[in-house]
């Protein structure tokens, strides 16, 4: 594994960001332009609930390799000072991870396989 010299937490802020654009992107180009709208419907991909739910079906496809599941590790044992707002802990932990290897992706210009993750995202939340 490379030595990622950012912690889970740092790597979560950086995920969550890169996949906020993402989807939001993906809405506005698919026509959606009510801001109401966008909002209900960026969260059904990027709340803490929907990014668990994400994690967990990738797992069970065994979408993960070795080196991301162990930043997947690193972003589910992180200590925020924050708490959830809409979740248990435990989703929120997991959707801290998610978005741990996302922003792991995207910081170590892994672009090829964080397409993978987006496309293997955009299939499971259009199947939802």
């Amino acid at each position: 594994m490379e030595i990622v010299p950012y912690n889970g937490l740092t790597l979560a802020f950086l995920g969550d960001a890169d996949m906020t654009l993402k989807v939001r992107t993906m809405l506005v180009k698919k026509g959606c332009q009510n801001p109401n709208r966008l909002q209900k419907e960026s969260i059904r991909w990027v709340s803490a609930k929907a990014q668990a739910a994400f994690l967990k079906a990738l797992s069970e496809e065994g979408f993960f390799n070795e080196e991301e599941k162990q930043i997947l590790l690193r972003g589910r044992n992180a200590h925020s000072s924050t708490t959830a707002k809409n979740c248990d802990v435990v989703t929120y932990r997991l959707s801290t991870a998610f978005e741990a290897v996302w922003g792991y992706l995207y910081i170590m210009n892994k672009e090829e396989r964080l397409q993978e993750l987006w496309e293997a995202v955009q299939r499971i939340g259009e199947s939802r």
